[in-house]
C-alpha cells in the first residue's frame, strides 16, 4: 500500500528535520512515525505502537519504540500526554506552528476527547506581558466522566 502525498510530504519533512539534528530517519523511525500518522485522531501508548508496529516489522523491539518516541518528542514531533494511572500517551502534533488542543478525559473509562477551542488567547497574552514571559504554548485538560459513564454512575 503506497503512501499518501500528505504522508510521503510530512515524513520527508520529518527526515529533513532528522537530518538537521544529526539523526537519520531508519526504517525502524518511519515506521513508527507512519503509525502516529496514520492514528493520528488517536492517543496511544508505547504498547500500541509498538504491537501495530510489529505486524509490519516483527524485528523491531519495544525500547526501539520507547527511544524513538523520545526522541520524536524531544524534537516537537509528537506531543506525550501523562494521565497518571493511564499511563503516557502519544499522538502525532502536526503544525508545530500552532497551538496544542485541549482534552477532556473520563476518569471511569479513560476516553480521551480533544477539543479545539481556545478561550485561553486573552488569558496568555495578560500572564505574557506580566511577567515578562514569551509562552510557545499551552495544554489544558478537565477531568470528569464522559457521557456512557455519567449515565451509569449519576456522578451528575
Amino acid at each position: 500500500m503506497g503512501k499518501s502525498l500528505v504522508e510521503q510530504k510530512v515524513v520527508s519533512e520529518i527526515r529533513d528535520l532528522l537530518k538537521e539534528k544529526d539523526f537519520r530517519l531508519t526504517p525502524q523511525r518511519e515506521a513508527i512515525l507512519v503509525i502516529l500518522l496514520n492514528n493520528d485522531h488517536d492517543h496511544m501508548t508505547a504498547e500500541d505502537i509498538y504491537g501495530i508496529t510489529r505486524e509490519r516489522n516483527p524485528e523491531i523491539g519495544l525500547a526501539t519504540v520507547y527511544r524513538t518516541l523520545e526522541l520524536f518528542e524531544g524534537l516537537g514531533v509528537i506531543s506525550r500526554l501523562d494521565f497518571g494511572e493511564g499511563g503516557r500517551k502519544y499522538e502525532y502534533s502536526g503544525d508545530r506552528e500552532k497551538h496544542y488542543h485541549h482534552h477532556l478525559l473520563c476518569l471511569d473509562c479513560g476516553e480521551i476527547i480533544e477539543f479545539n477551542e481556545d478561550f485561553l488567547d486573552d488569558l496568555e497574552e495578560r500572564i505574557a506581558t506580566q511577567s515578562n514571559f514569551k509562552i510557545v504554548d499551552h495544554s489544558l485538560r478537565f477531568y470528569g466522566y464522559c457521557a456512557k459513564c455519567r449515565d451509569g454512575n449519576n456522578e451528575g
